[in-house]
């Protein structure tokens, strides 16, 4: 599927970075944006079926480098922002960089993009969450539909915060996740958020009877199960234990399948269980 409005902005991008400019195109067609002195773009991690070859998403994740060559992460160039308005654009750079750089590769198509809400921004953006985002895929002519947002882990006592956040970004047309520690801190909130997907940590399942049971919540209320930092095969394994128990389909995510990389894979690199 060709997005024509997105293919016309791609062509305008200049290509190296004019002076002064926030997003420009570099050499290979990737979208690259300026956040003070470093240098973002995008790399992108499969969302795929368990025991499965099929990939129905990727999670996009900003690369970034400084003038002086180092790597930064995201997460630190948010929690050292001075301000929360200075926060809020760097996140909204990151979801163009990643909306544009996603959506220009063939092998997007039917796939869903994920996207992280950090925590900050929660409080930061006083109501109507992901207006603004939604205008620039209008824009653009993107599909709001294929794109989920992953709202972060909060406290119990937070719950109504993320509640109000969910609902805004689905008002505005999109999907929501919701990540967890555990199993069990998700039961809590399913019918206050109503998530379209829950994302839960390989490392910290814990009890796999609280897993087998949140999944089997989810399939009744048609919500995606995805476990996500599957790193080696004993999390393969336990989740394939967990999943045939659970008798219902998973989706798994994690560097066993390769690190996160500008190109999506057209197809999946499966990996069998040793």
């Amino acid at each position: 599927m060709s997005f024509p409005a997105l293919e016309n902005y791609l062509a305008r991008l200049g290509e190296p970075p004019r002076t002064g400019a926030r997003i420009w195109r570099d050499g290979q067609g990737r979208a690259q944006g300026r956040y003070f002195n470093s240098t973002l773009t995008s790399a992108f991690q499969s969302v795929r079926e368990l025991n499965s070859d099929t990939i129905t998403g990727f999670e996009g994740f900003a690369r970034s480098y400084s003038n002086d060559g180092d790597g930064l992460s995201l997460w630190r160039l948010l929690d050292h922002a001075a301000s929360d308005d200075e926060s809020i654009e760097l996140d909204r750079l990151c979801r163009i960089l990643h909306a544009v750089n996603f959506f220009r590769q063939a092998a997007a198509e039917g796939k869903d993009l994920y996207l992280s809400v950090h925590s900050r921004l929660l409080a930061a953006v006083g109501s109507n969450h992901g207006s603004a985002f939604k205008h620039i895929l209008d824009v653009l002519q993107l599909p709001r539909e294929s794109i989920v947002l992953q709202l972060p882990e909060v406290t119990e006592n937070q719950g109504w915060l993320l509640s109000h956040v969910a609902d805004n970004y689905r008002g505005n047309g999109f999907r929501i996740a919701l990540n967890a520690a555990h199993a069990q801190e998700v039961l809590g909130v399913l019918e206050r958020v109503r998530p379209d997907a829950v994302k839960l940590d390989a490392h910290r399942i814990g009890d796999e009877n609280d897993a087998i049971r949140l999944i089997g919540e989810c399939a009744r209320r048609n919500i995606r199960v995805i476990f996500k930092r599957v790193e080696s095969q004993d999390a393969l394994k336990t989740l394939r234990r967990i999943g045939e128990r659970s008798g219902q389909a998973i989706h798994v995510q994690g560097y066993l399948w390769g690190m996160p990389k500008s190109e999506l894979d057209p197809a999946a690199n499966y990996v069998r269980a040793a």
